[in-house]
Parts: structure tokens; sequence; C-alpha cells
């Protein structure tokens, strides 16, 4: 948004300090280096130059919202298509009951692009459209990934008694998204380096072209937002009727209630995205901490332990539905790893890496334990009273 513009301008201030470090010949730029994190919701710095007239702050408002909203859905279809590819059901990669977890192949994909459309090519798709720039990386890739799912089939491992094989999902995941983001990272600079082989002379014909496809007047802004709020208008509409239709008779239904809930888990993540690189108090402690991630992630983590608690006390078909879409797509979608692995690896790349192990450690290890007292704790309670029982 408008209002935060300066701090921006201080997190640019902190990318020319970098490079510094790591010296003029092999440093990042600073729209390489640094994806979507803290600036979710701010305007570019660029925005403060440019004379185009711009959406007053209330459509600005809605024009977030409603972009968010319509590639956070997409981002829940394409995770229910990659798990079915994937799963069990088709190419039998994936399972509940492995460290191969369903939702795996979803965060590798988004964590690949991640490194495309929120590190090498962020300002170009800045350049084109803030709202756009914001719904690829926040909206869909955010949605498309998911923390709490991992979180969650970590923590039903554990619950069987497969400990090893929980520590062992962790860290494989781990070193598979952020291996996803850096092959995706070469691979656009690669791509972008295809681009810019041409003369001086087709660069600067390229140049005029970008601008002729800027969507940053009025005009342009007011008719993408009204064209993507039909298109909300429809996904919902038709996720609403299947869901009616479908709701007794197929097991697949929980996938429309997570396309209708999913926008508010994607809404309350851009909400939180500012408390990131803001640290604690008015001295900033531990600015470093991308505080609004964290609590997305941990919140969504722990609350899809309780439903998952929830769903094995009632034990009925119509709750199992609802509880599975609510956890899919709310929680699906307010949890990322898209962004942790970004910040992860540009705190890897920084001058203190250290700091990139230490906020895992605090996300992984806050999550799976708060997870053990809310979803194992219980359950093995449940089994000891259903022992006790038939005793």
């Amino acid at each position: 948004m408008k209002s935060h513009i300066p701090h921006e301008m201080e997190h640019d201030v902190g990318v020319n300090k970098l490079q510094l470090h790591h010296g003029a010949s092999n440093s990042l730029t600073s729209e390489q280096m640094f994806p979507l994190l803290t600036n979710e919701r701010e305007g570019s710095q660029n925005l403060q130059h440019e004379t185009n007239e711009e959406l007053p702050e209330l459509l600005d408002y809605a024009s977030y919202l409603i972009h968010l909203a319509v590639f956070g859905i997409l981002g829940v279809l394409t995770r229910y298509i990659l798990d079915k590819l994937f799963g069990p059901s088709v190419g039998n990669v994936t399972s509940d009951k492995t460290i191969l977890y369903l939702d795996l192949p979803s965060n590798m994909v988004g964590s690949f692009l991640m490194g495309w459309f929120g590190v090498v090519f962020k300002q170009d798709i800045s350049n084109v459209s803030e709202y756009l720039a914001v719904a690829l990386t926040t909206g869909y890739l955010g949605s498309l990934t998911t923390f709490s799912g991992w979180n969650q089939k970590m923590l039903e491992l554990g619950v069987t008694g497969n400990w090893l094989f929980a520590v062992l999902g962790y860290l494989i995941g781990l070193f598979l998204v952020a291996f996803s983001i850096i092959f995706g990272i070469e691979t656009a600079k690669g791509f972008k380096w295809l681009l810019r082989r041409p003369n001086t002379s087709s660069r600067s014909e390229t140049s005029r072209d970008k601008i002729n496809v800027k969507v940053k007047s009025f005009k342009k802004q007011l008719v993408v937002m009204v064209v993507l709020l039909l298109v909300l208008g429809f996904l919902w509409c038709v996720s609403g009727v299947l869901m009616i239709s479908e709701f007794k008779n197929d097991e697949n239904s929980f996938l429309w209630i997570a396309c209708i809930v999913g926008p508010l888990g994607v809404w309350i993540r851009w909400l939180l995205a500012p408390l990131n690189r803001h640290g604690l108090g008015s001295r900033g402690l531990l600015n470093w901490i991308p505080f609004g991630t964290l609590i997305a992630n941990v919140s969504a983590a722990c609350i899809m332990a309780a439903l998952a608690t929830t769903k094995i006390y009632v034990n009925t078909r119509d709750c199992d539905t609802i509880i599975k879409g609510i956890q899919f797509g709310l929680l699906g979608c307010l949890s990322t790893v898209s962004t942790f692995v970004a910040e992860f690896n540009e705190m890897r790349e920084s001058m203190h890496p250290w700091r990139a192990y230490v906020y895992t450690v605090i996300t992984i290890c806050s999550s799976f334990f708060l997870g053990i007292l809310i979803f194992c704790i219980p359950i093995w309670r449940i089994d000891d009273g259903l022992r006790n029982f038939e005793n």
C-alpha cells in the first residue's frame, strides 16, 4: 500500500549493504534476491515517480483482496490436482503413511515457481501490475503450497509411533523445497539472460514494449478489478452449487468447501505480512525474523491439529467433509511454504546465514511441539480409554 513506501526504501538500503558484502561482481540485485515478503501489502517505491492515475485507497484495497481471492482459489485447485496426480490414486508417489507426504509435490512446484515469479521476475511483473505481482506470489503460490498440511502429516506419523519417519519427513521436505527455489532462481536467471541477448537497439524496443503493457492507469486497473470480481463470483457460485449437490455422495466434495473458504486464509496471511521485518516492540527487536509468516504458519498448524482431533472425536461423514474442507482451504491458504522457503533462502545468502536455520528451527519445532500437545496427546488418551473399556 502507498503508506508503506518508506519501509520499502529502508528494505532497499539493506539490500545494497548485502550486495557490498558479497562484492559487486557476484552479488544478486534486489529484484533477483528478495521476493515479495515484506512488501506484500506495499506499493513499489517507483510508484512515487509515476504520473499514472491510481485507484482511490478504498478501491485499491478492494482490488488487492479480489486479486488475492481469485489467485488463491486457483492455488487451491492446483494443489488438489497435484495431490491427485502424485497420490495413491494415480502416480502412487506420495501418501499419508510415508515421508513423501501428499502435499510435497505442490510445495516443491510452488517453491520452484517462487524462484521465478517472486525473485527473478518480481520487478518485471511489478512493472506491469503491482496487483498481479502480489496475486501471483501471495495469492497463487502461497495457496499452492501449505505448511500446515506438511506439519499435520508429520504429526500423524508421530502419533502412530513412526517418529523417525516424522523427523526425516521434515529434513527431506526442507531440503527438497530449498533446492526447488534455488533451481527455480537459477533457471529463471538463465531464461532472463536469453531474453536479454539481443543487441542494445532490440533491448530498447523491448523496453518500449514493456511500457505499453503496464496496467497502472485508473481505467485499466478498474477494468481488471471488475473482470476479476466477476470471475470470483463465478468461482464461488460454481463451488457452492457443487458443494450442495455432492456433499452427501462424493468424497471429494471437501474441495468445493475449500474453494469457498480459501480466500479468507489468503487475506489473513496478507494482513499479517506487515509484521515481517518490524520486529518486537518499539525498538524492533529480532526484526530479521518474519513474524508475519511465522504467526501464519504456526497458528495454521495449531488449528489444523485441533480440527484433526475434533474430526476423530466426532467421527461422522459430514463432520469429516466440513473439517477437511476447512483444513485444505482456509488453513492450507493461511500457511505457506513458498514464502517461508524464500525467506529461508534470503537469510541463507545474507551476511548472517545462521539466521536461516534458527528461523527454520523456530517454525518447525514450535509447530510440531504445539501439535503434539493439541493432537497427539488427546489421541493417545482416546486410545488408552478404548483399551481400558475393552478390558
